[in-house]
């Protein structure tokens, strides 16, 4: 499986390589700030998280007038990992590319095994983050996170617990709570659900699964609703607004955001990404993003291309860890 995931990431670089002209038809555009539009590349299906931050990105930067038009380019495939080579090969060099990512896409290369990760991009800023929610279908008889912690001791595997990607930001949760409970990671039951937190909601309304984790955005409608209940959420502290606990208020070392944030392609001039820089940092510091972001129920992470880019290190190497520990890949050599 590892294989062919490789091979594929390998094909369609050459793919994107070939395929100049329509990167060029694509990108609308030549400059970043003050140009015409941009391109940003989603490396999912539209109506994850993913497409939310573009779909945000785009309304603000239209509201604003720092661009006239935005395209929205979808390219769904192994946790994000096809997209990579889109941005790293089929669109060198363009100024007016930007590709939204996340948490997930620092693990799905680990995952797939791909030959590109997220350091051969050009990082411009991580935008913003919200916590994973721990949740239960209503009538669970799983009431509370002591609940929850207990099912998983007596039974890892048996207690079958919904989410997104394989190794993605859901799956990594379930490691870090398994892990401060002492149980081994490696026999999890967990279930991963290629689109995210809709199908794991489904997963966990009709009995598939006796939990799920996924963005509190995500659940919210169905915990709002009074379908599922929240069990805990994965902050630091209290989402703000949401009268649920966060797992270390129950007594588990885990804290995890599930962080968005923006990528431009590889072999841009320092002028070009000085331009993308600023035109993002315009954007985080207006009104209208900030009405988006709180519309949305994000919380502000920003931080510029000069912290991201270690912050970048020290999350993969944080991410690859977690990950060898759940079977699922083995860190790569420093470099």
């Amino acid at each position: 499986m590892m294989g062919a995931t490789r091979r594929a990431v390998i094909g369609a670089a050459a793919l994107c390589a070939s395929a100049g002209s329509g990167a060029a038809r694509l990108a609308l555009a030549q400059g970043a700030s003050g140009a015409a539009g941009l391109h940003l590349l989603v490396p999912a299906a539209p109506g994850g998280g993913w497409d939310g931050t573009a779909q945000a990105i785009s309304a603000v930067l239209r509201e604003t007038g720092a661009m006239a038009e935005v395209r929205i380019e979808h390219l769904p495939g192994a946790g994000g990992a096809l997209a990579l080579p889109r941005l790293v090969v089929g669109l060198r060099g363009r100024p007016d590319t930007l590709m939204v990512g996340g948490l997930t896409l620092v693990s799905s290369p680990v995952v797939n095994q791909s030959v590109l990760t997220l350091l051969d991009t050009a990082p411009v800023a991580r935008l913003v983050g919200e916590p994973l929610v721990v949740a239960v279908a209503a009538g669970s008889p799983l009431r509370t996170v002591a609940d929850f912690a207990r099912a998983l001791r007596a039974d890892p595997p048996g207690l079958r617990v919904a989410g997104g990607s394989e190794g993605g930001a859901d799956h990594i949760l379930l490691a870090m709570i398994a892990r401060d409970l002492g149980v081994d990671a490696f026999g999890l039951g967990y279930v991963p659900f290629s689109g995210g937190g809709g199908q794991a909601a489904e997963a966990v309304l009709d009995g598939r699964t006796r939990a799920g984790i996924s963005n509190w955005s995500e659940f919210a409608p169905h915990i709002e609703a009074g379908r599922m209940r929240a069990l805990a959420l994965s902050g630091e502290a209290r989402h703000v607004g949401v009268d649920v606990p966060t797992l270390r208020e129950a007594g588990i070392d885990a804290v995890l955001h599930n962080w968005n944030g923006v990528f431009a392609p590889p072999g841009l001039e320092e002028a070009q990404r000085a331009r993308l820089d600023a035109l993002i940092q315009e954007m985080v510091r207006s009104p209208a993003w900030e009405r988006e972001a709180a519309r949305r129920r994000w919380r502000p992470l920003y931080l510029p291309r000069r912290e991201f880019e270690p912050f970048l290190r020290t999350e993969i190497r944080s991410v690859e860890a977690v990950l060898a520990r759940l079977g699922l890949g083995q860190p790569r050599q420093a470099d």
